[in-house]
C-alpha cells in the first residue's frame, strides 16, 4: 500500500497515510463468503496478491499487486488466472474492476488478458478506469445446457 500512496501523491508517503488509505478502502471483506484473497509466493516469499469480491452475477477484482522485485516474471498473469478460475467456479459470468490512471502497468496487464474498458460502474477518488472481462460458463453449467 505504501507504493500506491507514493504513486498517487508523487512523493514519499507521510506518517499515517498508509493507515488512512487502508481505513478509507478496507479489504476485510476479502474472505468467504463475500470474497477471497489469493497470495502468490516465489521461492517461499510473498510475491503478490489479488482479491475478489462477489457481486450478483459478477465478481469484482481488487488489490492486484506484485512486488517490484517479482515483476516481469508472469506473477500478474498467474494471479489473474487464479482469481478468474475462482470467479468461474463461483458462478460469475463476468469480472470487473476499477483502477487509477497512474497504474499504467496494471491497465496494460488487464488489456493483455482480455479486459476491456467499460463505462464507470463505481465512483470514488481512485476510480478512473473501469474494465470488464466475460468469463466462460462453468463446466457443469455448460454440460447442463446441452
Amino acid at each position: 500500500m505504501a507504493e500506491m500512496v507514493r504513486r498517487w501523491y508523487g512523493r514519499p508517503e507521510q506518517p499515517g497515510e498508509v493507515d488512512a488509505a487502508l481505513a478509507e478502502d478496507p479489504s476485510d471483506d476479502l474472505v468467504a463468503p463475500s470474497g477471497l484473497l489469493v497470495l502468490a509466493r516465489r521461492d517461499g516469499r510473498l510475491a503478490g496478491c489479488a482479491g475478489l469480491r462477489w457481486q450478483p452475477d459478477w465478481a469484482e477484482l481488487t488489490r492486484v499487486y506484485v512486488r517490484t522485485e517479482h515483476r516481469g516474471a508472469g506473477g500478474g498473469a498467474a494471479l489473474l488466472a487464479a482469481v478468474e478460475a475462482y470467479a468461474v467456479g463461483g458462478g460469475a459470468t463476468r469480472i470487473r474492476l476499477d483502477t487509477r490512471s497512474d497504474l499504467v502497468e496494471a491497465r496494460a496487464l488487464y488489456a493483455r488478458h482480455g479486459y476491456r474498458e467499460i463505462p464507470a460502474f463505481t465512483s470514488g477518488p481512485y476510480a478512473q478506469h473501469w474494465f470488464e472481462k466475460s468469463l466462460p460458463a462453468r463446466v457443469d453449467d455448460a454440460a447442463r445446457a446441452r
